[in-house]
């Protein structure tokens, strides 16, 4: 339209007509009707249409008038149609707005259009979601990290996923099988489609969102140097930086303190020589063939205890559910009592928040009745890892190593140029291996009542 008025005002002088099919095709407004309809004729350009003569009497002022009037009626109403069905459609548990990565539109017998997993695409996102809410990944960059290792995750024009698209898919309640609209009043409705996580795991990660990282990733973590931000300085026990020096034929990579007030600032490590005393440590923590067998045997047994009591655990979420619901029964009668906004505002809050309760026991619930999987298939990865961190680590996969660094030590290590690591802060279960491989087993005592018989 601009262009067209360009045009116009260029060649004011050579009578130049333009030609609309009809009145609504000039605009569907009565506003923007007249201010174009003078703007083209202030241009020099004279409108016409087949279906309307466009005259200067009052007569035919009317008419146009009354028609733009008409076409607005009828975007309106059109608008109005539409946004009501879509509304209903909602209601009805199905998406209508664009689907989001991992899902697409498909016509489903009984249901019209609906969303269906997008392979390879579901399964991606599934994984980050459940290793985010299990902080295998801990922030979003290791989640943004993660998606891009993977070429059939979409990008953007600059070949990266960018920060919005992992926080929106983050935050989408979508793949937890609910539809949230607040701007229509809907809040978790359950949706038609197949969830890619469920709801507890949803939850896991809001909360992971709103609490923040233990231990935040830097923007300039590299795979070149795995062990940035995670080990320390035995001097001041503030974080190694790390970088390269070009020497004469080659690069050598450095860890170094850069604390100027620190004993230890400006004396360089090399990357070889603490990686190596890193690697060596891992090593040290793999457990024997012999006990890495009786640890599994007792998992194996839990797993087994836990699949014979069923029924109880159904029971348990049963009367679980019936206190929820008597819980929120009574915060609807304290509403309708309450006289300030406040107190209704909080109560609302509390309702919504057992809400989300009663949803995650309503999942437990319908998966009680389940079949678990296979031991062997559901815990193959964790009891590799239990057995061979090592392995994970010399893989050279920047997420796996990353991964180490969480799974097995609770905190950061100090190290010394000289004497290597110190005392290295391990997780529980590397602890418990390493006590009975040393032999001590009063973790239970032996005795109970009566003496031990010889």
């Amino acid at each position: 339209m601009k262009e067209m008025l360009a045009y116009l005002r260029k060649h004011r002088n050579e009578g130049i007509v333009v030609v609309i099919d009809s009145i609504d095709r000039l605009a569907r407004d009565i506003e923007t009707h007249i201010q174009l309809r003078a703007a083209i004729s202030a241009a020099g350009g004279k409108l016409e249409s087949p279906s309307i003569t466009f005259g200067e009497d009052s007569d035919s002022r009317l008419v146009e008038h009354l028609l733009a009037s008409v076409a607005a009626h009828q975007r309106e109403k059109n608008a109005e149609q539409v946004k009501h069905r879509m509304r209903a459609r909602v209601q009805n548990g199905y998406w209508v707005a664009p689907p989001p990565v991992g899902y697409k539109y498909k016509d489903v017998k009984g249901h019209g259009k609906m969303l269906v997993r997008k392979e390879p695409q579901a399964s991606i996102v599934q994984q980050a979601l459940e290793s985010f809410a299990s902080g295998r990944l801990e922030t979003q960059t290791e989640v943004k990290r993660f998606l891009e290792s993977h070429a059939a995750f979409p990008r953007g024009r600059d070949g990266l996923v960018h920060y919005q698209r992992v926080h929106a898919m983050l935050i989408h309640p979508l793949y937890a099988g609910r539809i949230t609209l607040p701007r229509w009043g809907i809040h978790n409705l359950p949706g038609k489609h197949k969830p890619l996580i469920s709801f507890e795991t949803y939850q896991k990660v809001q909360a992971r969102m709103n609490a923040g990282a233990k231990a935040p990733a830097r923007k300039d973590l590299r795979k070149d140097f795995p062990l940035r931000n995670f080990v320390t300085c035995s001097g001041c026990g503030g974080a190694l930086t790390s970088g390269w020096t070009k020497g004469r034929n080659k690069y050598y990579g450095y860890y170094l303190c850069h604390r100027k007030a620190c004993s230890e600032y400006g004396k360089a490590i090399k990357k070889d020589a603490i990686e190596r005393d890193f690697a060596e440590l891992l090593r040290s923590l793999r457990p024997s063939k012999e006990l890495f067998e009786l640890a599994r045997a007792v998992f194996k047994d839990l797993y087994a205890d836990r699949t014979a009591k069923v029924e109880e655990r159904t029971k348990a979420l049963r009367a679980k559910l019936t206190q929820i619901e008597r819980k929120t029964e009574n915060l609807l009668d304290r509403i309708v009592e309450a006289e300030t906004g406040t107190v209704i505002a909080a109560y609302e809050k509390r309702i919504k928040s057992l809400e989300e309760d009663k949803i995650v026991v309503e999942e437990r619930l319908a998966n009680c009745g389940r079949a678990l999987p296979d031991f062997d298939r559901s815990f193959r990865t964790a009891f590799q890892f239990l057995q061979n961190p090592h392995g994970f680590w010399v893989s050279g996969q920047f997420e796996q190593q990353r991964m180490v660094l969480r799974m097995v030590f609770t905190d950061r290590m100090p190290y010394h140029r000289e004497e290597g690591f110190r005392t290295a802060p391990i997780t529980l279960p590397f602890r418990v291996l390493r006590v009975i491989r040393g032999g001590r087993y009063d973790l239970v005592r032996r005795t109970g009542i009566e003496p031990v018989s010889k």
